[in-house]
């Protein structure tokens, strides 16, 4: 190969926290005759496999020192990095003072990331803040006409393959796909740290905000064809479609991710040991049909009986294992994603027929009460809020007519509130015994969505062969308050006997009111659950 961007690698530094790999990479070196300097529990684990390694403060003349605080942080090392072997004055300056060149920087960082995540103390995350690190990861990226820099393991590989096509020299295009490599994961690093010291002085929203991310796939387009996508995952280790392992089926969609978070985040609501089994159909980030039943198999049927004709096609969410019952039931229909925390063998076994089904096991349920924030791009810049983690499944309700509800008629105003909190404002939710029987989404009228709503209720009855809508004795649910009365008439017109909505209209006695002379039931929340 005779190409003019090659540049030789003659001698190395290797400071890893991560050592995966390490003694491999190290033989490899030593095989080409690449000196290599290290320090510390690098240098000690490679001298223990028999790879010969010269100590920094070796060749620094320099001992390391402040409980290693100071090692690399020195002329030579980094003089060594950032020469330009080409200019005369650097090369002067190199012999003058007696500096070598490096010309491969392998470096990973201390786990800051990881010491947080660990719930360590103030001064355990400080110390796991790297500062060498960064500086010879930046220096020798910079200096990307002559130097290497590998700060992942899962790169070495590549680099050794090329050393050994070309006679132990890299090309410009790998020092510079490492260069850009290098300095994204130091900006990832910076926002770590940057953001954990804001929460740790209490700034929920700080005057610069720094995001970070790391690509877990590209996808084939957007939500539409003529768009490009990719997903990455964040750092907050929350369970759902990002830390799911995917068993079988074709990659993720940009839908699919969309859709399947949004059924995974419904359906964590409803806590197995307290609601029992359920399961959430979601179909443009709107629920079809939800339901909870004594039986998991149950729960879907009932899920799905709510809209028959939006759910082909659609997202399944579990709060439980997946069984083989439930599985035969699914599989009847055309279903993109199925998503729970876990499936049995013979689930799996019925569900492996189907081969693009994706069947995505997540190994539990997320904390619906558990802190986060939520993201949304604009032109030029981001809108940023909390999640919405309030307790909608046990809100503090205040009845406001003369009749109180019943107890079932309360059990199923709490699941309908707590499913209205997951469908597109303006959202209308009427439920039965535990189970969505129409749904009105995404309306700019609220009297639309609760026409909507009791619409889909007939389909519902007569795709059962039943004539009557099946909101006639159910209750609803809005996740806003009532403006004016006509909303609830088109409630109660539709067959609700109660209402729960959250109050605070200026209104709010003229639409009690009109609750009273309907003869329903109605509570407050006190709670808003917008979702635009």
């Amino acid at each position: 190969m005779s190409r003019t961007d090659l540049q030789p690698v003659s001698r190395a530094l290797i400071s890893v926290s991560d050592k995966s790999g390490l003694v491999e990479l190290g033989k490899a070196l030593a095989a080409l005759n690449v000196e290599i300097l290290s320090t510390g529990g690098s240098a000690k684990m490679l001298m223990e496999a028999g790879v010969k390694v010269t100590e920094v403060a070796d060749h620094t003349g320099f001992p390391e020192m402040m409980d290693g605080r100071v090692k690399t942080l020195h002329p030579t090392v980094h003089g060594g990095i950032l020469a330009l072997r080409d200019n005369p004055d650097h090369a002067k300056a190199m012999a003058d003072h007696q500096i070598g060149g490096i010309d491969l920087v392998v470096v990973n960082l201390y786990p800051f990331e990881e010491t947080v995540a660990k719930g360590a103390d103030f001064h355990s995350c400080i110390e796991n803040i790297d500062i060498g690190g960064p500086a010879m990861i930046r220096s020798a990226a910079k200096n990307y006409g002559f130097v290497t820099v590998i700060v992942d393991s899962s790169d070495y590989q590549s680099v050794i393959d090329e050393l050994g096509e070309t006679g132990g020299k890299t090309s410009l295009e790998l020092r510079k796909k490492m260069a850009a490599k290098a300095y994204a994961r130091t900006g990832a690093y910076d926002a770590a740290i940057s953001s954990w010291y804001a929460a740790q002085l209490g700034e929920t929203y700080p005057d610069r905000l720094v995001l970070a991310g790391t690509r877990q796939q590209i996808l084939r387009y957007g939500e539409n064809p003529h768009q490009t996508a990719a997903f990455y995952a964040n750092d907050e280790k929350r369970i759902g479609v990002a830390s799911a392992r995917q068993l079988q089926g074709k990659e993720l969609s940009y839908n699919n991710f969309n859709d399947t978070d949004a059924a995974f985040e419904l359906v964590a609501e409803f806590d197995p040991k307290v609601s029992g089994p359920a399961c959430a159909i979601i179909k443009h980030a709107n629920p079809c049909g939800v339901a909870t039943a004594p039986t998991l198999a149950e729960a879907y049927r009932r899920a799905f009986a709510c809209d028959t004709t939006s759910a082909f096609g659609g997202i399944i969410a579990l709060n439980q294992t997946l069984d083989a019952a439930t599985a035969e039931e699914i599989v009847k229909i055309f279903t993109e994603v199925i998503i729970a925390p876990e499936a049995d063998e013979a689930a799996r076994e019925i569900i492996a027929a189907k081969k693009n089904l994706r069947l995505l096991l997540t190994g539990g349920l997320p904390d619906p009460k558990a802190a986060g924030r939520v993201i949304k791009s604009l032109a030029s810049g981001y809108l940023i809020q909390d999640r919405d983690n309030a307790l909608t499944a046990q809100p503090e309700l205040q009845v406001v007519t003369k009749r109180a509800p019943s107890e079932q008629e309360m059990k199923d105003l709490r699941f309908a509130f707590t499913v209205a909190k997951h469908v597109k404002s303006n959202a209308i939710v009427y439920v039965r015994d535990g189970a969505t029987v129409g749904v009105g989404a995404g309306q700019m009228s609220r009297v639309d969505s609760s026409k909507i709503a009791a619409a889909k209720s007939l389909e519902a009855a007569q795709n059962a062969g039943e004539t009557t809508a099946w909101a006639k004795g159910s209750v609803v649910a809005s996740d806003a308050f009532f403006p004016f009365a006509d909303g609830l008439l088109a409630a109660a017109e539709a067959g609700a006997t109660a209402v729960i909505q959250p109050g605070g209209s200026m209104r709010d006695n003229e639409v009690i009111a009109a609750a009273d002379d309907a003869g329903l039931a109605m509570v407050f929340t006190g709670m808003r659950h917008f979702r635009h």
